[in-house]
């Protein structure tokens, strides 16, 4: 099947069903006939997946430090995974990019959202979704989702911290609808999975 291709990405706090219901579109989208990968950030390339490891499960990097190895994990995913599958007129659905920066370290952390904001662009090499899915999830939530062994350094964070993440989130998805040309879907993440794979689905094949 043939038509336009489209960067999707699956963004929100820990806990809230992205890597489910990117799964879950990625496969609508291959019985669907679209050409189509599926990756994840932090990882994605060999130097992603051992940041990844780095960064979920051993805590003590100080802020500065944990933005710069996200940075990096995402310049590689974007050179060798996420431009040349576009290029190839495959669709691209990730799981994370730049608005989790934003919102984690940014808005999470405290570290100057401007800074942020050129780093992002310089890291994605000016690449953009064109879609981003925010499933949105009361901080509360988290806790009662994962627990014990399934938390890593971001899960068991305080709450405050994750409430600060959502309002990144928000804030980003605030700041560009006042623009009238918004690129985001927020969802409730508490509904049920099926209805919201429906309702992402409606969203996503005009884009196709």
């Amino acid at each position: 099947m043939t038509g336009a291709v489209a960067f999707i990405v699956f963004e929100g706090g820990d806990g809230a069903g992205k890597s489910t219901q990117a799964r879950a579109l990625f496969r609508q989208m291959q019985r669907s006939g679209y050409p189509v990968i599926l990756t994840r950030e932090p990882g994605g390339t060999p130097l992603g997946e051992s940041l990844r490891r780095l960064l979920k499960n051993r805590p003590g990097a100080t802020p500065m430090g944990e933005l710069f190895l996200f940075l990096a994990a995402r310049a590689q995913l974007v050179q060798q995974v996420i431009q040349p599958a576009l290029q190839k007129q495959t669709s691209v659905i990730c799981d994370r990019f730049t608005a989790s920066t934003v919102a984690y370290q940014g808005y999470g952390r405290g570290l100057d959202l401007l800074a942020i904001d050129q780093l992002n662009l310089l890291a994605s090499s000016g690449l953009s979704p064109d879609l981003n899915i925010l499933l949105d999830l009361p901080p509360q939530s988290i806790f009662d989702r994962k627990t014990g062994a399934q938390r890593d350094t971001f899960d068991a964070a305080p709450q405050d911290f994750h409430q600060r993440v959502r309002e990144g989130y928000l804030a980003q998805v605030s700041q560009e609808s006042s623009q009238d040309s918004s690129h985001w879907l927020v969802l409730d993440a508490t509904r049920p999975r099926r209805a919201l794979a429906l309702e992402i689905w409606q969203k996503v094949r005009p884009l196709l």
